[in-house]
Order: C-alpha cells, then structure tokens, then sequence
C-alpha cells in the first residue's frame, strides 16, 4: 500500500498551525492559541515551507509578515478549516463562542452597543475593540477581529466588505455662540469663530469646507482632540464650531443644545462598511449585522 501523503490530509494540523501563525502574526502567539511549544510551532511551518517549496513567513524581530503565496493560502484554507472546526468541535455544554466585533469607538458606544444590548442580555458573547479603521482592518484580515465596521473601505479579496449606511456630517455650535443658521452662512461669517477639531490637520472641517463652502480651510484649530463625543461637549460648552456626524448628535440637536448652522440638502457624507473575517463565522455573526443594520437604518 502506498504511503504517500496523496490527498494532504495529512498535513492538516500543519495547516492549523499555519493559519494560527498567519492571523496572529507571531509565532509565540500562535504556539498560545494552539497550547503547543513555540519550537513546534516553528517547526512544523518550516516543514510546509519545505513542502510548498516557498517561504510563508518573513521573519522580524517582533514577528512575522506573510509572504503574497501565504495571504494566496489563507484566502482558500481559512473558510474550510473553520468549517471543519466547527463541525468536530461543537460541544452542547461549552459556551457559546465570542463574536469579536471592531469598530470607532464613537460609533460602538452611540450605535453598536445600545443595539446589540437585548442580543448580549439574551446570551451573545461579545469582545469589542474600539480602534482607527487601518489597525482595525489588519485585525480582521489576519482573524483577531470577526466584524469590523469601517469608514475605510478594504482593499483587495482577503475580506468580505458590504455597505453599511452613510453617514452625514453637519456644521454645528451651541446657541449661546449667537450665531444665526442659514442656508446662505459663509465662511467668512465664521472666521472670528473657534474651530474644534479631531485632528491637527482638521480633516473632517477641510472636508466640509471644501464640499459646503466651496474653498481651502486654512484656518488652525482652536482645539483639537481625537474623540468626536469630546468635540460634541466642548461644542455644547460653547467652545466653538465644529463637525459631526449627525446620528452622533442626534439627542443635542433634538433639545436644542447643538444647532446646525448651515442646514444643506447635500452634506458631505461618508460610507461605514461591515467588514467580515475571512473563514467561517460564529452563528451569532448574522444576529449581530441584523441589529445593526436594524440600527443605521435611519441614518
């Protein structure tokens, strides 16, 4: 009888361990992950790589990078190695498995997390990561992430990316800075007024400056912290003008405590994107984009 290793089957706990390493991006944390010696781990990679002929992994000294052959490899085993886990793994008396959700924190505290409060009371595990779109999607493209909403859409076919909802940002201040709102309102008119900002480089400002008033923001901010829902308060406080989502706002706009100073049928807007791990999801994943669909739907 032959013994040779036809069908590849053989290899799979070697295959496990690849793909252990690949969305870890170390081998120390995917010997943790796996409960096996690092040396094994290291090991046993270096047998694929005898096998396929390749190198997998660039080694550094604070990690690994895959090469373009191994993102080709995890791109077709991840869906059927989870899968295959699932199936020889479910156990009636574990826990359920935790979903691992990744989004702006602005966004999980106002949005996400209300709307995903009954499905968490109701027994969904849940891990949340608040973080910027770029570190966030390296997560859920090696798998430390399982959902991801992003206001950066994914390049390439390493993960699944559907829009979510757009979101609409208006130019606000508190009443007490006396400024009347207009659909005619200039720039101009705003030019003694402090600017408060998310970033040194007032993104979201020179965005809206340029989409609503048609010129280049040149102007330096007056505050500049990195959390909308700060911004939101120091504009409350009469600080200054700013720009928000409005769906961030909502509840100041409501009682009056924030006013849209330059109402417009055409705000700047931006795309958030769901964006899924590559591979076979928990059974809760559905549950989860249901709610937050469910939740954005009157954006």
């Amino acid at each position: 009888m032959s013994d040779r290793n036809v069908d590849g089957l053989r290899d799979l706990p070697l295959w496990r361990t690849f793909l252990a390493a690949y969305r870890a991006g170390s081998v120390s944390a995917a010997a943790r992950t796996l409960g096996l010696a690092q040396s094994t781990v290291t090991a046993q990679l270096q047998a694929l790589e005898r096998s396929t002929g390749e190198p997998l992994f660039e080694r550094f000294a604070r990690g690994i990078r895959p090469t373009p052959r191994a993102d080709e490899l995890a791109a077709r085993l991840a869906a059927p190695l989870d899968a295959l886990a699932s199936a020889v793994g479910q156990d009636s008396t574990a826990a359920a498995p935790v979903l691992r959700l990744g989004g702006a924190a602005e966004f999980l505290a106002r949005v996400a997390l209300p709307a995903l409060a009954p499905a968490v009371a109701a027994g969904l595990r849940l891990s949340v990561t608040a973080g910027l779109a770029d570190d966030l999607l390296d997560a859920v493209r090696t798998g430390s992430l399982d959902l991801v909403v992003s206001a950066v859409r994914p390049r390439g076919r390493s993960v699944a990316a559907s829009a979510l909802c757009d979101e609409e940002f208006v130019l606000v201040a508190s009443p007490s800075r006396g400024i009347a709102p207009s659909a005619e309102l200039s720039a101009a008119e705003l030019a003694d007024i402090p600017l408060l900002a998310y970033a040194h480089d007032l993104p979201i400002l020179r965005r809206y400056w340029r989409h609503v008033f048609g010129i280049r923001l040149e102007r330096d901010p007056a505050l500049v912290v990195p959390d909308l829902r700060a911004l939101a308060a120091a504009a409350v406080g009469g600080a200054g003008v700013t720009v928000l989502p409005s769906y961030l706002i909502a509840d100041e706009l409501a009682d009056g405590r924030l006013i849209v100073l330059r109402p417009t049928d055409d705000p700047p807007i931006n795309t958030l994107f769901l964006v899924r791990r590559p591979g076979a999801l928990s059974p809760h994943a559905a549950t989860v984009e249901a709610a937050l669909r469910a939740a954005v739907s009157g954006f």
